[in-house]
This record gives structure tokens, C-alpha cells and sequence, in this order.
């Protein structure tokens, strides 16, 4: 009898523990960031930014390779920000955290 207590108390402490350890890691896990982009540009918007002189509070970045793609044509105003060399070139990014950035590149490769 006593044996039968005990293993159904173990059987409880177990359950508690594993169902709290799961509520646990389910509330520690990180939410999606704010910062990931939320849209896919289309073209008007792009051609809204794409204008000499560049409108205010936007930046076009054209993050394909600068020498096979950028040098060879771009669109006006975009800036040469590569994807391989985005972390050694973010002083070009502007200071002003709230201007739209977009990005455009090559398309699945």
C-alpha cells in the first residue's frame, strides 16, 4: 500500500515537473523581432523613392555584389551596401532610425 502511494506521488511530482519545465520553455522562447522586414516593396513604391533628388526619410540599398551587378546598372540614389559586407558598412546607413530602408538584390539565386 504504501509502495502504491508513493509511486502515484513520484507518477504526480514527475508530471508536474515536466509540464511545468514545457510551460516553461514555451514562455522563454523568443518572440519574432521587430526589426525583420514586414512587406515586399512593389514597384510604385519604389518609384515613389527612386527620383533625383531623393526624397526624405527613405534610402534605397541595393545590396547585390558592387562589381558584377551595381557598377553595371542601379537604380538612381540606391546605395552599394553588398549583403557580404552589410555588418563592415552600416556607418553608411542613415542616422535617423526611423527612415524607411529598402532593399532590393539579384532575386533567389
Amino acid at each position: 500500500m504504501y509502495l502504491k502511494k508513493l509511486s502515484a506521488l513520484s507518477m504526480v511530482l514527475i508530471l508536474t515537473l515536466a509540464l511545468g519545465c514545457a510551460a516553461t520553455q514555451k514562455a522563454t522562447e523568443p518572440a519574432a523581432p521587430d526589426w525583420q522586414f514586414h512587406d515586399i516593396a512593389d514597384l510604385a513604391l519604389v518609384q515613389q523613392y527612386a527620383m533625383v533628388p531623393q526624397p526624405e526619410g527613405a534610402m534605397i540599398i541595393d545590396s547585390r555584389p558592387y562589381k558584377p551587378k551595381y557598377a553595371i546598372g542601379h537604380i538612381p540614389t540606391a546605395v552599394s551596401i553588398p549583403d557580404s559586407q552589410f555588418d563592415e558598412m552600416t556607418d553608411k546607413l542613415p542616422q535617423d532610425k526611423n527612415t524607411l530602408l529598402i532593399f532590393y538584390c539579384g532575386g533567389p539565386t
